[in-house]
């Protein structure tokens, strides 16, 4: 039986579709450490680890139809990244500099460690390159007052800014389970939105057509939430040890009460791994910077955060004693410090 011929269209050939972005990532951190097993994480958010996992899921779950541009200020961070990630080279390429990894991409991810290197990067950017038409998506942990000023300048020459912190632990970040949280023009922040749930995170927290510092604001006061647990920790198996209870005894407590970060917590206190290992999963300096935000904030607002001053005091006392090697989890050695303890259980 002989089927009939279709009819032939007469519609005119379609466009093809338009190209789809092509994506910049600016910031490795220091990429010579390993990415720490899930046993051993903390939810304080670690630039170093993290940066890699979220790497890591824009190559494996991204649409993308190039390959993603990498800077990072130490080549040989970004070479070792290369080289864990996508060793053929078929999926990233490493850029010379900062203008040229700006030139050639359509969204900018920039994530760095303080507000210092931020405010360097953008006042860079925007000296030597033509950034109209652009987008820049700023990950980094700064004051609310940093990126709303980077908004402005950004905006002023043309470009937009979606401000995208994240919180997670770095197996989080590996997994693709952060919580994004974006704030700036609705437009902008749409386009953002492909690469965080269901690439990078597992949630985001929209705060679509706000200033963009209200998304860093919100990654302060929630750090703090997080500082505060390690601090009453801290405080917790000290007096639990000085008082006989035992540690055993409130660790069973805590994984009952509170699965999750405090158990985890609870466990790097009890093993010695706030003390032991030769890098921090969450630097002491890092730590603090963010106590500092947060702290600065409350005052400018005529309210306090007593807690927080408590536990950065704490954190002084870990720069102190253990350097560049201290851990925000080294709470719990200040505070068996200051009650007649050893630092080191």
């Amino acid at each position: 039986m002989a089927y009939p011929s279709p009819a032939l269209s007469t519609a005119p050939p379609q466009p093809p579709p338009p190209r789809k972005p092509l994506l910049a990532w600016i910031g490795l951190g220091n990429m010579g450490r390993v990415i720490p097993r899930p046993t051993t994480y903390s939810l304080y958010p670690r630039l170093t680890f993290s940066l890699q996992g979220m790497v890591k899921n824009l190559l494996e779950k991204a649409d993308l139809d190039n390959k993603l541009i990498m800077f990072n200020r130490t080549p040989q961070r970004a070479t070792d990244l290369q080289s864990t990630l996508d060793p053929n080279k078929e999926k990233t390429v490493i850029a010379p500099n900062v203008p040229e990894a700006v030139s050639v991409a359509d969204i900018i991810f920039t994530c760095l460690g303080d507000d210092a290197a931020v405010k360097e990067t953008v006042e860079s950017i925007g000296r030597k390159c033509n950034v109209k038409g652009k987008l820049f998506v700023d990950c980094s942990t700064v004051h609310p007052d940093t990126t709303n000023d980077i908004a402005e300048v950004f905006t002023k020459l043309g470009a937009e800014f979606v401000a995208c912190p994240v919180f997670g632990a770095p197996a989080m970040a590996a997994a693709g389970q952060l919580v994004c949280v974006l704030a700036g023009p609705k437009t902008s922040l749409e386009k953002v939105l492909p690469y965080c749930k269901g690439v990078m995170g597992k949630e985001n927290i929209d705060f679509s057509d706000q200033p963009c510092g209200k998304a860093t604001l919100l990654k302060i006061i929630g750090n703090t939430f997080i500082l505060n647990m390690v601090e009453t920790l801290a405080e917790g198996h000290t007096l639990a040890e000085k008082s006989g209870l035992g540690n055993d005894n409130l660790h069973r407590f805590i994984e009952t009460m509170f699965p999750g970060p405090y158990t985890v917590y609870s466990g790097r206190m009890m093993s010695g791994d706030y003390h032991g290992r030769e890098a921090p999963l969450f630097g002491v300096d890092l730590a603090r910077k963010d106590a500092k935000h947060a702290l600065d904030l409350a005052k400018a607002n005529e309210t306090r955060m007593k807690a927080v001053g408590v536990a950065d005091g704490h954190l002084e006392d870990v720069q102190k004693h253990m350097g560049k090697r201290g851990d925000i989890a080294g709470i719990y050695g200040a505070v068996r410090q200051e009650s007649g303890l050893k630092f080191e259980n």
